[in-house]
């Protein structure tokens, strides 16, 4: 079962001419809950479903341990991010790692990636920037899947790469308060 419009927003990311990539931690498969065989059979039915919609998933990574084991995948720490760069020859300074959790958006800082922020359904404000860490991080906020892929296929018709992001959503900003005055 999917979130409202997840499936749409997969189609109109098929249009990019970047990866797709899915980073998940599981520690159900780390706690015994869940066999890695089964996890394995919802990975596949899920990306089943999203190309049936006319989406497309071009690699999905698992951090399967569980959260005592101080692995170097589980998110927030970059290492499905370094290894998903190193395997598909991505450049993560010009790539977007779109998250709903604080390890999500830690997980991108610490690969060099550019954090982008989902903000939870009736989530009222976005998290300060020291809860994400000690340092200020600079942080795209987007209401859904769809806002980001939108944001996505403006930036590739315009030749940009998601990095370019964080200039986007500032210049729309600025274009929504010069408007709404």
């Amino acid at each position: 079962m999917f979130l409202s419009g997840v499936l749409p927003a997969f189609n109109r990311m098929s249009a990019l001419p970047w990866p797709i990539i899915i980073i998940t931690n599981q520690s159900a498969v780390g706690r015994g809950i869940i066999k890695m065989d089964v996890l394995n059979i919802i990975h596949t039915q899920m990306v089943r479903e999203i190309e049936e919609a006319g989406g497309r998933i071009d690699a999905l990574y698992v951090c399967p341990h569980h959260p005592d084991e101080k692995c170097a995948c589980r998110k927030p720490e970059p290492g499905l991010l370094l290894k998903a760069a190193a395997e598909l020859g991505l450049d993560l300074g010009q790539s977007a790692f779109l998250g709903d959790s604080r390890s999500d958006i830690l997980a991108a800082v610490n690969a060099g990636v550019l954090p982008v922020y989902r903000r939870g359904e009736g989530e009222a404000n976005f998290p300060s920037e020291n809860e994400w860490s000690t340092e200020l991080i600079e942080v795209p906020v987007v209401k859904d899947l769809m806002e980001f892929a939108e944001m996505l296929i403006f930036l590739a018709s315009e030749n940009k790469h998601p990095a370019d992001m964080i200039y986007y959503l500032a210049a729309r900003s600025t274009f929504s308060a010069i408007q709404d005055r």
